[in-house]
């Protein structure tokens, strides 16, 4: 089934683990929006959505390898406290954005502390998870011209921006 590229489509959504806890939402404030097309979320999901009707909602469960990928030992790094800038205040569960060489921003989380050394995470906070959507579609449209030249639907504050390349 093709899903049709280049739509803005808005969506409301919760997103929960196996356990009930919800991770993220849009809080009913401010809709998501995001071009179809250009993964801007996950492609499962974004496969669901395409099937549904204007105005009606869909919970839609993605295991681990659909969503954030599984849990990778691989990983999770120790690094040298004096690898970080002298002044960094760090904490346990901290995220920061670690440069690769070719100029990538990639996240990580801080797990643990001990004296200099400082264990770091690089898996997506929600890898390993079978996450639950609760979606609710609002609307589809064809994107603008403008939209399509910038590659993301203009609308609200744009807070919203989850990118995963």
């Amino acid at each position: 089934m093709s899903v049709k590229s280049n739509q803005v489509v808005s969506i409301n959504f919760t997103v929960k683990d196996v356990e009930g806890n919800v991770l993220d939402s849009t809080g009913g404030d401010q809709p998501f929006l995001f071009l179809s097309g250009h993964s801007q979320i996950l492609p499962k999901l974004e496969e669901n959505i395409d099937q549904m009707l204007i105005g009606s909602k869909k919970e839609v469960t993605l295991s681990p390898d659909e969503a954030y990928g599984d849990y990778d030992d691989k990983a999770v790094q120790v690094v040298q406290r004096s690898e970080f800038p002298e002044n960094t205040k760090l904490e346990e569960g901290m995220d920061f954005m670690a440069q690769t060489p070719e100029g990538n921003k990639i996240p990580f989380v801080i797990k643990d502390i001990k004296g200099d050394e400082v264990t770091i995470d690089f898996n997506h906070p929600l890898a390993g998870q079978t996450l639950k959507f609760e979606v609710e579609l609002l609307d589809k449209r064809e994107a603008t011209q403008e939209e399509l030249s910038h590659g993301h639907a203009h609308g609200g504050d744009g807070h919203h921006h989850h990118h995963h390349h």
